[in-house]
C-alpha cells in the first residue's frame, strides 16, 4: 500500500472505443472511494472515443499510440500500424516493458475482459492479488477454439467478477467439472441522472416513419447482418420502417456494401460512433438489439431507464433485464424471430402500450450504491486473503 494507506489498484484494458465494458470501467473510476483506493489504468492502445474521459484522480499509462495519433497518409499509417503490432507483441512476451512504464507495484491488478487476462497474469508482481472480470458467455460455440486457454487463465486468478448471472450459471451448468476461483455476480451500474440529461442534449427528428435504433459495435455477433436481411424482407412485405445503427467496427464495410445491394440506403442507416447516442435512443420509436450473444448489456439498462420499448434477442443476460411482453419483447436469434418481433411492434399497438406503461418505474430496479459497495468489498476481501 501507499504511504497514505490507500489500496493501489491497477486496471488493465485494451483500448477505449465506445462500448459497454469501457463505460463500466469509467463508472468504477468515477464512483469507487477515492479516499480508499489509488487507481491506475494501463491501456494496450491509447485509442477510442473514451480515451480522455478518465477522471483526474486516475493515472493513465499506455503501451502504444492510438490511430488518432497516426499520420493521415495511408502509406505511413500502414507502417505505423506494423510498428505498433510489433511493439504490442514484444510487450506481451516481455511484461517488464509495461512494468517499466508503470514504475510501481500494485496491491490488486484487475483484468477487465478475457482478452487482457494474460497481460495481468504475466505481471512480474507476483505478490499482487489478481481479479478477472467476465462479461461473456463462454459456452457459445464461437469460443470453442479459445475456451481452453481462457479457462486456464481464469483458474490462475484469485477472484472472478461475473457481469451477469447467466454467464456464471452457463459455465457452472455446462462445465461443472471445471474448478474456477471464487467469484460473484456484479451487474453494471447506471448513472441515471447523467443519462437523462444527456438524452435531452440535442434534438433528433426521425420523421413520421416508425424508427428502430440500435447502439453497438459492428461485429458479426451483434446480429446486424441478420437484422439487415430481415429489414429487407419486412419492407418487401409492406411493413414500412427505418433502422438506424449507431456504432463502428469491422463489419462496417460488409454492412455498407450489403445495404447498397439491397437498395435500402434510405431506410437502414449506419450513423457511425456517437459520443452521446442517448438523444437518438430517446427520440426513436423503438430500440432493437439483434445480438447472437451478450453479457449484461449496459445499453439495455440505459434504454429501459429512458422508457423506450425494446425488442431484443433472448440471449445471454438479456432475460435477466427484460421481462418478455412486460418490460420489453424477447425473440429468438433468427431472421424469423426478428421478423416476427419487428412486425409485432409495428402492428400491435396494445403490445407497445403495455410495455410503455410497465416502464414508468423501471429505474427503481437499479441500485448503483450496492454495486459499487460490492466491488469495493471484493477488492478489500481479496487483498486480505
Amino acid at each position: 500500500m501507499t504511504k497514505n494507506n490507500k489500496i493501489k489498484v491497477l486496471f488493465r484494458h485494451r483500448s477505449m472505443e465506445m462500448g459497454g465494458v469501457e463505460k463500466v470501467v469509467l463508472s468504477m473510476f468515477n464512483n469507487l472511494n477515492q479516499d480508499k483506493f489509488d487507481f491506475t489504468i494501463c491501456l494496450n492502445i491509447n485509442q477510442g472515443e473514451l480515451r480522455n474521459e478518465f477522471p483526474k484522480h486516475v493515472r493513465k499509462v499506455y503501451l502504444t499510440d492510438g490511430k488518432e495519433d497516426f499520420s493521415k497518409n495511408s502509406f505511413l499509417q500502414k507502417i505505423q500500424l506494423a510498428k505498433r503490432k510489433l511493439k504490442l507483441n514484444k510487450a506481451e512476451k516481455d511484461p517488464k516493458i509495461a512494468d517499466g512504464l508503470l514504475g510501481e507495484q500494485y496491491d490488486v491488478e484487475i483484468a477487465t475482459t478475457y482478452s487482457i487476462y494474460k497481460a495481468v497474469l504475466n505481471s512480474t508482481n507476483k505478490n499482487s492479488k489478481k481479479i478477472a472480470w467476465l462479461h461473456s458467455d463462454l459456452t457459445l460455440d464461437g469460443f470453442d477454439p479459445y475456451r481452453k486457454e481462457i479457462f486456464d487463465n481464469m483458474k490462475q486468478f484469485d477472484y472472478i467478477i461475473y457481469g451477469s448471472q447467466q454467464c456464471k450459471d452457463a459455465l457452472d451448468e455446462k462445465f461443472p467439472d471445471e474448478k474456477f476461483p471464487p467469484g460473484k455476480v456484479v451487474l453494471n451500474a447506471i448513472p441515471i441522472e447523467e443519462l437523462k440529461i444527456k438524452a435531452t442534449s440535442f434534438p433528433v427528428d426521425f420523421g413520421s416513419v416508425p424508427t428502430f435504433v440500435s447502439v453497438g459495435r459492428l461485429h458479426f455477433r451483434k446480429g446486424y447482418r441478420k437484422l439487415l436481411e430481415t429489414h429487407k424482407k419486412l419492407l418487401n412485405d409492406g411493413f414500412i420502417h427505418n433502422i438506424h445503427i449507431i456504432g463502428d467496427g469491422e463489419d462496417y464495410e460488409v454492412l455498407a456494401k450489403r445495404i447498397e445491394e439491397l437498395g435500402v440506403q434510405n431506410s437502414f442507416k449506419l450513423l457511425g460512433t456517437q459520443m452521446n447516442p442517448y438523444p437518438f435512443v430517446k427520440n426513436a420509436d423503438f430500440y432493437i438489439m439483434p445480438s447472437e450473444s451478450e453479457g449484461w448489456p449496459l445499453i439495455i439498462a440505459e434504454t429501459l431507464i429512458l422508457q423506450k420499448p425494446i425488442l431484443a434477442t433472448n440471449v445471454g443476460g438479456i432475460p435477466e433485464m427484460i421481462d418478455h411482453n412486460i418490460t420489453g419483447y424477447l425473440t429468438e436469434y433468427s431472421e424469423e424471430g426478428l421478423y416476427n418481433g419487428i412486425k409485432e411492434f409495428l402492428t400491435n399497438k396494445n403490445t407497445v402500450d403495455h410495455i410503455q406503461v410497465n416502464l414508468k418505474n423501471i429505474e427503481d430496479r437499479f441500485d448503483n450504491k450496492k454495486i459499487f459497495d460490492t466491488v469495493e468489498e471484493i477488492i478489500e476481501s481479496v487483498l486480505k486473503k
